[in-house]
């Protein structure tokens, strides 16, 4: 519907310089009065122009800055969780070792057991 909109406003804007433009080539002046009026309308087009396009580049650079901010506190996030994760697995790597060497423990005295009750 934007589009829509944008392009219902462009022809809005390209009409109104059209009829402009005949209407100064159609009113009753001399050559170089209507040269005068044109280049006067001209001016006054490409100083829109150029508010326009600083105004669009603002709004793009504004949008740029944002995206940027949003992609480093992603980045941020990412790296925090990522910490955390590492942290987690450390301390399960930690329980397995432990788990692992009390279960050898005691498999080492059962067999010492068994060895000495064999005897």
């Amino acid at each position: 519907m934007s589009n829509q909109i944008e392009g219902f406003i462009k022809g809005i804007f390209l009409g109104g310089l059209i009829g402009a433009a005949i209407g100064i080539l159609y009113a009753p002046k001399s050559g170089r009065e209507t040269r005068e009026d044109i280049n006067r309308k001209a001016d006054k087009l490409v100083t829109k122009v150029k508010k326009e396009y600083e105004a669009t580049l603002k709004k793009s650079g504004n949008a740029y800055e944002a995206a940027v901010k949003q992609l480093k506190h992603l980045e941020s996030s990412s790296k925090e969780k990522a910490g955390e994760m590492e942290d987690k697995v450390n301390e399960l790597t930690e329980l397995g070792k432990e788990a692992f060497h009390d279960t050898k423990g005691k498999l080492t005295k059962a067999v010492n057991d068994a060895v000495h009750a064999f005897k």
